[in-house]
């Protein structure tokens, strides 16, 4: 299957996409502060420089695009037609990561909170943000 957009309108839509502060991201930001949550973002010196950090919990949240993360069983996460192959290894690259770095932290008893960037747009996260919260305490 081949692409449906040109190659520099593709590079333009790929370059478009940050790993930083994401509009998924800033979407639990803004409900963990007005929840009176306080956090640090993206610290350097632990594992996987986690989205979200809330010291006073020692735990930490990952804002995860489906797309980029694998969200199994999750319509956003489509392979695409063209370079399939290449994007696989890249995809698996991903999760192996993911894991290694989940298991880093709960090594170092961080309690881990993962938010699939569909969950944000039907607004579950909120529940499940509330359950990790209530779980920990």
């Amino acid at each position: 299957m081949t692409d449906i957009v040109c190659r520099e309108v593709r590079s333009r839509m790929m370059a478009g996409i940050h790993s930083k502060d994401t509009q998924p991201e800033l979407i639990v930001r803004k409900w963990l502060h007005a929840h009176g949550y306080r956090f640090r973002l993206h610290k350097k010196e632990l594992p996987g420089k986690p989205d979200i950090v809330l010291p006073r919990y020692h735990s930490v949240i990952f804002v995860h695009g489906c797309f980029w993360h694998r969200h199994e069983h999750c319509r956003y996460a489509t392979t695409p037609g063209t370079n399939s192959e290449w994007w696989m290894k890249k995809f698996q690259k991903n999760v192996e990561r993911d894991k290694k770095v989940m298991k880093e932290l709960e090594e170092m008893g961080y309690h881990i909170l993962v938010i699939w960037e569909c969950e944000i747009k039907d607004k579950s996260y909120i529940e499940k943000t509330v359950k990790f919260f209530e779980e920990i305490r």
